[in-house]
């Protein structure tokens, strides 16, 4: 890891700690969430799905972020939810969820940014972890990953949406062989499977991921990113002529916005473009 570590030093870095167990940093237009509980594997519990959540708002606030890489501190991407916390589930029965906590059983929350979210899969990625792993627009992986649902083996079904994105990405029958075995697989087998769109030596996963993520700031307009995300995620449950219909409505905003303009002058000119900034929810 100290090679991985010593890339992303060089990198240009500004940014604060958004809190003890999710970090935050930006670098040349991307939010890099770090998960830091590397001592349980980054196991998930309330308070780092809190910050967690915190982290993408506030990644999603910020005119200077075109893109989100969200990885692992130490061995591990999340080992799934934390014991303490599963054995304490059922213990505050009757007590009415505030709006924090309601926003923090989004476990799709991350869809929910007009950003990309890109993971980058440093070890082990199961149960809780891979549900989240899942909701990232787009995964890096290193070498030798381990990944596994587990849910099965717990006694529990296909938690937090994971069946409503499984399928979607890697097909029904890959995804129900993933659910119900609960097995481990690996991230070559991930690739495989359409889980992960690359495999990296993990001394170059992070800073790889990275470079992707700056990038799409560098090249693609915020603005059409957030739609595509949008488009992409929401059609998959309409029919083809009204997605077609929505994307049709959708373009022509497009072909009156400053980043058409933009885009089309910037390569007319041999320059890299420069785009508006989205931000907000």
């Amino acid at each position: 890891m100290g090679v991985q570590k010593a890339r992303v030093d060089s990198l240009t870095v500004k940014g604060e700690l958004m809190g003890d167990v999710v970090l935050y940093e930006e670098m040349d237009g991307v939010a890099l969430l770090t998960l830091n509980r590397p001592e349980r594997l980054n196991s998930w519990t309330s308070e780092l799905g809190s910050q967690y959540f915190d982290a993408l708002d506030r990644a999603a606030a910020s005119s200077d972020v075109k893109a989100v890489v969200v990885t692992g501190a130490g061995r591990g991407f999340c080992s799934g939810a934390d014991m303490d916390m599963l054995q304490g589930i059922g213990t505050s029965e009757g007590e009415e969820e505030s709006p924090q906590q309601l926003r923090d059983e989004r476990h799709d929350y991350a869809l929910t940014i007009p950003k990309p979210v890109i993971a980058a899969i440093n070890g082990a990625c199961a149960g809780l972890g891979f549900v989240h792993a899942m909701m990232c627009d787009i995964r890096f992986a290193a070498t030798g990953a381990k990944f596994t649902s587990a849910f099965s083996r717990r006694g529990l079904i296909a938690e937090h949406g994971i069946s409503y994105m499984l399928p979607r990405v890697v097909g029904p029958s890959n995804a129900l062989d993933i659910l119900m075995s609960g097995r481990v697989f690996l991230a070559e087998e991930a690739k495989e499977m359409g889980v992960v769109s690359r495999v990296l030596p993990v001394d170059e996963l992070l800073t790889a991921a990275i470079e992707y993520a700056q990038e799409l700031g560098r090249y693609s307009s915020p603005w059409a990113m957030a739609q595509m995300k949008q488009q992409v995620w929401s059609q998959m449950d309409m029919a083809r002529t009204e997605a077609l219909t929505e994307s049709n409505q959708v373009m022509a905003r497009s072909l009156k916005r400053p980043d058409f303009k933009e885009g089309v002058a910037s390569f007319v000119e041999k320059r890299d473009p420069s785009f508006e900034p989205v931000s907000g929810p």
